[in-house]
């Protein structure tokens, strides 16, 4: 059983403490929030018998054995850094940080004081994600793909109110590519790998972040073509293209059904199970065996897909002057 604390009050952090407890490998020890009210509001639903507004405080509990942070973006890194240096294996929510400089430097420090580090993408780590892996050989040479996530925000209307919400903030890291851009582009990494070249064409908001975009990834033989977007709706569904079938995934994240189209007798099938309705459960449970069997290989692979992901995201905001605050 792992001792868990949290950093953050938002619906994320609720999701997370809800699949740790079905998990059954977490135990919540303490929360923090930046205000009193909101850490003691959220200690009493969940039963936490500790809970901080100091994150030193925090971090120095002997009581307290991993961190899960859901805190806005521009943040992760510093925070990270706090509760890695005290020795506290560190879940980062997605994006992990803002560029590659600074998830390097978070590697390290993990590694010299004996703990792990992980991003939270909860799409890679579902038994679906796992089938579609495995069976992805049945679509033959692969010669394109197309993977969208678009979904209208409600802080958008903030936004063009003329407010600026985290999201949509150059100051707090924020912007499509890197909220819901992650989901599909995780998967094109982890089921293609690397791409040879990166392209981003994105729509940039007067806060000079993007609200949506297109990212083309090439590979050899194929382009994934990324679709992400917060200021726009899209219901069209994943699809990878290969010369024998076609692979249709009803979304990239949480991937809830994959149905398989075969190009010469026309036939689908559908490939998927049933997911948990706290889909989040699946990457506690990864992260948890991990930390408790030190399994070093599975960790080094998504140490190495964090990596490519962040360095993707930041080579397409650099090739469209995005800049992130924590970066000037």
């Amino acid at each position: 059983m792992i001792n868990f604390a949290t950093v953050g009050t938002g619906w994320i952090t609720e999701s997370f403490i809800q699949a740790a407890k079905l998990s059954k490998q977490y135990q919540l020890v303490g929360v923090h929030s930046r205000t009193e009210e909101n850490a003691m509001k959220l200690a009493s639903q969940h039963n936490a018998p500790h809970y901080y507004t100091d994150l030193e405080e925090m971090a120095r509990s002997e009581e307290i054995q991993a961190v899960y942070i859901a805190s806005p973006n521009s943040l992760h890194f510093e925070q990270t850094l706090t509760f890695l240096k005290n020795r506290k294996h560190v879940i980062c929510e997605k994006p992990i940080f803002s560029n590659l400089a600074e998830l390097e430097t978070a590697y390290k420090t993990a590694e010299e004081h004996g703990v792990y580090l992980f991003e939270a993408i909860r799409n890679i780590h579902t038994p679906n994600f796992k089938i579609l892996k495995e069976k992805l050989k049945m679509a033959g040479t692969l010669r394109s793909a197309i993977l969208p996530y678009m979904k209208y925000s409600s802080r958008y209307d903030l936004f063009l109110e003329g407010e600026e919400p985290n999201i949509f903030s150059a100051a707090y890291s924020g912007g499509a590519l890197v909220d819901l851009g992650v989901y599909p582009l995780y998967l094109a990494v982890c089921l293609f790998g690397k791409p040879k070249k990166v392209s981003y064409h994105p729509v940039v908001l007067r806060s000079g972040v993007d609200g949506g975009g297109t990212l083309l990834l090439d590979y050899e033989g194929f382009v994934c073509t990324v679709l992400c977007s917060k200021i726009v709706d899209s219901i069209i569904p994943c699809e990878i293209h290969g010369e024998k079938g076609t692979f249709i995934l009803e979304d990239a994240a949480p991937i809830s059904e994959i149905k398989f189209h075969d190009t010469r007798t026309k036939e689908s099938q559908i490939l998927s199970v049933n997911l948990e309705d706290q889909n989040m459960v699946y990457e506690c449970i990864n992260i948890a065996d991990i930390i408790e069997t030190n399994n070093r290989v599975e960790y080094e692979q998504l140490k190495d897909w964090s990596r490519i992901v962040l360095r993707i995201t930041e080579e397409a905001r650099q090739q469209n002057n995005i800049v992130f605050a924590v970066e000037k």
